[in-house]
């Protein structure tokens, strides 16, 4: 006996969008999922783009040639620089202007003794031993010394400028240092200090004070000295001999003041010596004939 088979027909899947498009029919696994049989879908061959990373070489090169040019400029400019240098240093020293109220200096003077310090010409100057060299010259108190490009030098001198006599010979300026020098002729009028080694800074101090309290009585000091006590002593103009000891300067100036208005003012041509080394009180001596006063206050 024959059976006859028949056999149901295949049906196939269609997707939206036409064949090949949409999901994949039945029948068909996506490529790289396993399908019911077990068996793995590989992806399909065929034609793919294959993506290239951009190289760093141009880069890096771009980066080595900005280095060497930035390096070979600097070594340019600094040879320029070197070289500049080079041509300023052997430039000599052209013009040296002296500038400052001179009295006793005599500009030339000074561009002489200058010179040696200027055998290096204008940069190698030594502007220190200039100034150290002028500084020692009796009549010169302080130095200002300064290039100016591209050749010049300039010097400012400021001379001293003197307050007082020292002794035979010698002189004092306004912070108490002594200096010496044979011109000195114009300044015989001058007053005159005097005092052991060490004591000039001491008795100018005193003697500033002293001429501050006596010129609104129209009083001027001549002298004024010190001995090795540190008494001092003073002489005034028309020769009135003022002795003010060691101590309490300006209680003893303050004293004096006092006794000069309300004695002294009337009577100070009589007077040949004021005492003030007392504790309240001031001795007036007068000339002849010869009278001690003392006055209590």
């Amino acid at each position: 006996m024959v059976k006859a088979l028949h056999t149901a027909p295949a049906v196939r899947s269609r997707t939206k969008g036409g064949p090949g498009k949409g999901r994949p029919g039945k029948g068909r696994t996506p490529a790289g999922k396993t399908s019911k049989t077990g068996r793995t879908r590989q992806p399909a061959k065929g034609a793919s783009r294959k993506v290239v990373a951009p190289s760093s070489k141009p880069r890096r090169s771009a980066a080595w040639l900005n280095r060497v040019l930035i390096l070979s400029g600097a070594a340019v400019v600094l040879a320029a620089a070197v070289q500049a240098y080079l041509v300023l240093e052997r430039i000599p020293v052209q013009r040296i202007s002296v500038t400052g109220d001179l009295e006793h200096t005599r500009a030339e003077a000074v561009q002489a003794m200058v010179q040696p310090a200027l055998a290096g010409g204008f940069l190698n100057a030594d502007l220190q031993r200039i100034r150290t060299e002028l500084e020692a010259l009796p009549w010169i108190y302080r130095v200002s010394v300064r290039r100016k490009w591209p050749n010049a030098l300039e010097i400012n001198v400021s001379e001293q400028l003197p307050i007082a006599r020292w002794g035979a010979d010698g002189f004092l300026n306004h912070e108490g240092q002594v200096f010496r020098s044979n011109n000195s002729e114009q300044w015989q009028s001058l007053p005159i200090l005097r005092g052991p080694e060490g004591a000039a800074r001491s008795l100018v101090a005193s003697y500033q004070r002293l001429v501050d309290t006596l010129r609104p009585l129209g009083l001027a000091v001549q002298q004024l000295s010190v001995d090795e006590r540190g008494q001092v002593n003073a002489q005034l103009s028309g020769g009135v001999q003022l002795a003010l000891g060691g101590d309490d300067f300006k209680e003893r100036m303050q004293r004096l003041v006092t006794v000069y208005h309300s004695e002294l003012a009337e009577r100070m041509t009589e007077v040949q010596r004021i005492d003030l080394r007392y504790a309240s009180g001031v001795a007036v001596a007068y000339r002849e004939p010869a009278q001690v006063v003392g006055l209590e206050l």
